[in-house]
């Protein structure tokens, strides 16, 4: 018998009828997860955005940002004339999450648009290079002599901006260092326009070459001006951090988003109590090592019981099978086999290690130690940093039941909600494993309780320091002054945390996600293991089952919460904050 096979956007249409109409439609089931009628609504957005986003590959376009626009008003649109009613419990979440996803979408794109407006006097001329490209991206036939004049008169036009900025009153800092961004953008975007169109065209080459040349070096001369004298940052500086705060109302807008009902400010409260608690352990500890309450001469005693070089992979192999062990031994997890079998180890490189002192994970587990290449300061710090007490901690958050375990769920299960990730459940997730092994009794010497409540405040510190940097009040040199008085690390990691902060990577909640993520699944867990209402591992597995959600709506799966179609994120996941 012949199958019916339907191209995706046809068998999408034809689902916004069914559901539309009577939401009477055969789901399609992936392995053993319940079926949603709306994943293929949404891998059809996933598609059609993907394949747009790589057409209009001018980040500055304003034909980009329209169409985008245009896309999110479309599926939103075919969302609200949905029968909300006649989904399914699972259905209804995916319907929650996309519209979520729309929303954000479409703020961010206002958002972009007023970024861009700020930069204008800086940048006056993205759109001559915008269009270009997106003419090119058309496929509209060119003009060699008409392109070469414009790009002769590009380079004056760049040339001329960076006089009249030199001249006039400089731009705050935090704009400039979005310009230069933006600089190194158009420049790439430019030559990838040319080198389209040159060696192929002959005559293009033969008018085009020069004008080329001059507009790049144009572009390069100009965001070196305001790398060095706008922004202040030398290509050999290594100290200087510059981020790009979006202020309360951006903050409010992207908590939303993220499903945590709560304000900058009461986080920052949530943070001092769990940063007060982790004071109160660690000084409990530093009694244990003999120091007395003076718990960073704890934790200088603790940095100094580094491996030797050489061994540190060992460590983290013992560490790593020991956590795997322990989750299989106490039916805490399911670790599938090919899990298990599977994760990897290398050795992080200098250069990352700028960034990210300290360990990555996944299905690959990178670690952070000094090279032969390093300064003799730069090794001892990255050992002391680096020793085995600190270790522990990260080894499980990066491995099983961490980073690699949820990682190897999520490529097989729910798979197409991937849109919806959020770091909330991701470093969440990872977090969280260590207040439930600290709980369990897992950590027992005083050092690495030290280790594990190195970590633990660090978590707390960076949500202190990230928001109240977002909300203007701080600057990256107190961020870095918190991390190292008040936490214990080394000045030049440190460094490399606020600068992987506010570097542009990562969005502006990133780094508060860890421990509200963890704080979230942590409540949850009392609820539901604390009750008897499931255990250990059906708690587990069911989330890991669910995909990289806000943790809100992997509580309202678990519980089976009755669902409204403008449901608003309400769950005051903290207790003794007062609502």
């Amino acid at each position: 018998m012949r199958k019916l096979v339907l191209t995706s956007a046809v068998a999408g249409i034809f689902l916004f009828k069914c559901l539309s109409v009577s939401g009477q439609m055969r789901p399609v089931s992936s392995g053993d997860e319940s079926p949603s009628r709306l994943r293929v609504v949404i891998e059809r957005f996933e598609q059609d955005s993907g394949a747009l986003n790589r057409f209009y590959s001018a980040q500055t376009s304003a034909n980009r940002g329209a169409r985008m626009k245009a896309l999110y008003a479309e599926y939103l649109g075919d969302l609200g004339r949905m029968n909300f009613d006649s989904l399914s419990n699972d259905e209804q979440i995916d319907y929650i999450l996309f519209r979520n996803y729309l929303d954000h979408e479409q703020k961010e794109a206002v958002r972009y648009d007023a970024q861009l407006a700020e930069m204008a006097g800086l940048i006056p001329f993205t759109k001559t290079i915008s269009d270009l490209e997106d003419a090119r991206r058309r496929l509209e036939s060119v003009d060699a002599a008409k392109t070469a004049a414009l790009l002769d008169d590009l380079a004056r036009t760049i040339a001329s901006t960076l006089r009249v900025v030199d001249a006039g009153v400089k731009p705050k800092r935090t704009v400039a260092a979005r310009a230069s961004r933006t600089v190194i953008g158009l420049r790439n975007t430019l030559r990838n326009w040319y080198n389209f169109h040159a060696g192929y065209d002959p005559t293009f080459t033969w008018w085009n070459e020069q004008p080329y040349k001059k507009a790049d070096e144009a572009l390069d001369s100009y965001n070196k001006y305001i790398r060095d004298k706008l922004v202040g940052i030398r290509p050999d500086d290594r100290t200087t951090i510059i981020g790009d705060p979006i202020g309360r109302d951006a903050l409010i807008e992207e908590l939303k988003f993220e499903m945590i009902p709560y304000t900058p400010e009461e986080l920052v409260d949530i943070a001092n109590k769990e940063f007060e608690w982790c004071i109160a352990e660690l000084k409990k500890a530093s009694r244990e090592m003999g120091f007395g309450d003076d718990y960073m001469k704890a934790i200088e005693a603790v940095k100094q019981k580094f491996v030797e070089p050489g061994k540190q992979p060992e460590l983290i192999r013992d560490q790593a099978r020991e956590a795997i062990e322990y989750v299989k031994k106490n039916d805490l997890v399911t670790v599938p086999k090919v899990a298990e079998e599977s994760w990897r180890m290398e050795m992080m490189s200098p250069e990352r290690q700028l960034i990210a002192p300290f360990f990555l994970g996944g299905e690959m587990i990178l670690v952070s130690y000094p090279t032969d290449t390093m300064t003799h300061e730069q090794k001892l710090m990255s050992m002391r940093g680096n020793n085995p007490h600190f270790a522990r901690a990260v080894t499980h958050h990066e491995l099983i039941p961490g980073h690699h375990l949820q990682q190897f769920m999520n490529r097989r299960y729910r798979t197409y909600r991937a849109p919806f990730r959020t770091p909330f459940w991701g470093e969440g997730w990872a977090l969280y494993w260590e207040f439930i092994l600290w709980d369990r009794g897992f950590v027992k010497t005083p050092e690495d309780k030290i280790g594990a409540l190195f970590w633990r405040s660090h978590r707390a510190a960076r949500i202190i320091f990230s928001l109240n940097f977002h909300l203007g009040n701080w600057t990256p040199e107190q961020c870095v002054d918190l991390l190292v008085n008040k936490v214990g690390h080394e000045r030049d990691n440190a460094l490399a945390e606020v600068r992987r902060s506010f570097s542009g990577e990562y969005g502006p909640l990133y780094q508060m996600a860890y421990m509200m993520g963890g704080l979230q699944f942590y409540t949850l867990h009392k609820d539901l293991v604390g009750s008897k209402k499931m255990t250990d591992r059906q708690f587990h597995d069911a989330i890991l089952k669910e995909g990289s959600i806000p943790v809100e709506m992997v509580r309202a799966i678990l519980t089976k919460q009755k669902l409204s179609k403008d449901y608003k994120t309400s769950w005051r996941y903290y207790p003794g904050l007062a609502d």
